[in-house]
């Protein structure tokens, strides 16, 4: 069975316009069409509804064959973090799990402000990944009742028209946690063995993972050796339609 690799950048914004261009610049190198998951409103003192030249940026990624992601709202801390989910939280979603534990209403108000956002800016999607891929049951029946195709979990991918789900775990780093060392491992360990058993690889890039260079070099590293055992790089939404997927070299 011919490996698929998605490699996903993370957190795509004005005010990670810096370190989303180094990653992109990296993937380009490789001829890797790239998932990118855009947060629409405010982030890290900055927005992409008032950054015409980073809406500029997404349209012409979008056009080079990139996909466009919405990524949450604001990427904040839930409004609800009592008990396990607090935890679960800090834990995978780096304190931004705000579409953990919120009500189909509230998920709804930002779904739409956050695509309004984007269409604003003239790019499209019909994709959509929480934050820590952490997201309530009335986040999945928002996103079912505003026609979105697809999300992501931390074991794969979600058709939300069909129900299909394809199987395949995200990598991703801890950058400066107490489990960077590990996770690096196993990021690395654990793409190199899904190519060689022919399944889908998925690679997340967050721009925080730059201030590591070791843990970049790693998970470039393994981005190469998935290539190199054949795996054929595309997008999430390429996943869902064979028609556009790339024939294996």
């Amino acid at each position: 069975m011919m490996a698929r690799l998605v490699v996903s950048v993370h957190d795509v914004a004005p005010g990670s316009a810096v370190q989303s261009r180094v990653w992109l610049f990296e993937l380009d190198r490789r001829a890797i069409p790239a998932s990118l998951l855009v947060v629409p409103g405010p982030w890290r003192e900055a927005a992409l509804a008032t950054d015409a030249e980073f809406a500029a940026y997404l349209r012409e990624r979008q056009a080079a064959g990139d996909e466009i992601v919405q990524h949450g709202w604001r990427h904040s801390v839930g409004a609800d973090r009592a008990g396990w989910r607090s935890v679960t939280e800090r834990a995978l979603a780096r304190g931004a799990g705000e579409f953990a534990a919120i009500s189909e209403q509230a998920a709804a108000l930002r779904l739409r402000a956050g695509r309004a956002v984007l269409a604003e800016a003239g790019v499209t999607t019909d994709g959509f990944t929480a934050p820590g891929w952490l997201h309530s049951p009335g986040t999945l029946k928002a996103l079912r009742a505003q026609g979105f195709r697809y999300t992501t979990t931390h074991a794969g991918v979600l058709d939300l028209r069909t129900g299909q789900r394809l199987a395949g775990p995200a990598f991703s780093h801890r950058p400066g946690g107490a489990g960077e060392s590990l996770a690096a491992k196993v990021l690395a360990n654990g793409a190199r063995t899904v190519a060689r058993m022919g399944g889908l690889i998925r690679i997340a890039l967050h721009p925080d993972d730059l201030a590591r260079p070791p843990l970049r070099n790693a998970t470039l590293a393994a981005i190469d050796d998935c290539l190199a055992a054949g795996a054929v790089a595309t997008t999430y939404g390429a996943l869902l339609d064979p028609a556009t997927m790339p024939a294996a070299a």
